[in-house]
């Protein structure tokens, strides 16, 4: 059984993760490190989660090193938006930054496996500065060296914000009325919340075992459909 630590467990995707992996009969022990308590720490009691809140982010790193016993898999849904970071040069500070350094942490302290929430279209060379910069974190994560990285890309992703985007309320809206006429006409550009978070775990459990596809023994990359297909298996 595995001993897993999460950051981001309190956002859209995050906070699926943290269900899945404490329903997860091969998940031993998990850590969330957060600004603020996950839900599933606050709606009751949970056996196998620990969760260490806290507003400086300057002390993550050196929690996550002392965690007894180090996590073998870590996983990160981390992110922010431009409007919380005050532009995206704050953005990119704050979400690069954190998300780099907390990985080096896990990799020092031994974990394994690195799983990663970034984003469809992210590369390190594109003209549009988020996908530059998800580009650029997935680049940074792959150079520190884990056993195994995986990187999950999904498109929009659907379900419900605590925060208000109206837009991509709206864009949301249309992936939802897409999938109910048919599967096809969402799976390759939307998916569901929960259904990501499903397969982060599936896909960092497997990792741990070294079952990855042919080709994909150091960095594994999933997207669109095969995030859903990775979801739906037991």
């Amino acid at each position: 059984m595995a001993n897993v630590a999460l950051i981001g467990s309190t956002g859209m995707v995050g906070s699926h993760i943290l269900t899945s992996l404490l329903s997860n009969s091969g998940v031993n022990r998990v850590d969330t490190i957060s600004r603020r308590a996950p839900h599933a720490a606050t709606a009751g009691p949970q056996t196998k989660l620990t969760t260490f809140v806290s507003d400086d982010t300057s002390k993550w790193g050196s929690q996550l090193a002392a965690l007894t016993p180090a996590p073998e898999i870590f996983m990160s849904a981390f992110a922010t938006t431009r409007g919380n970071a005050g532009g995206f040069e704050n953005q990119h500070k704050i979400e690069h930054g954190l998300n780099v350094e907390l990985a080096r942490a896990a990799r020092d302290a031994g974990s394994k496996v690195y799983v990663l929430i970034s984003a469809q279209g992210a590369s390190k060379d594109s003209r549009i500065p988020y996908s530059r910069m998800k580009g650029e974190i997935e680049e940074d994560v792959k150079a520190l060296g884990f056993e195994r990285t995986v990187i999950l890309r999904p498109g929009l992703i659907s379900g419900t914000r605590e925060e208000s985007r109206p837009l991509e309320a709206g864009i949301r809206f249309i992936a939802s009325w897409a999938g109910k006429v048919h599967s096809s006409l969402k799976d390759g550009w939307a998916q569901d919340a929960d259904v990501i978070g499903k397969a982060a775990v599936n896909a960092g459990l497997k990792a741990l075992k070294g079952d990855v596809p042919e080709g994909s023994e150091k960095v594994w990359v999933v997207e669109g459909k095969s995030i859903i297909e990775l979801a739906n298996e037991s």
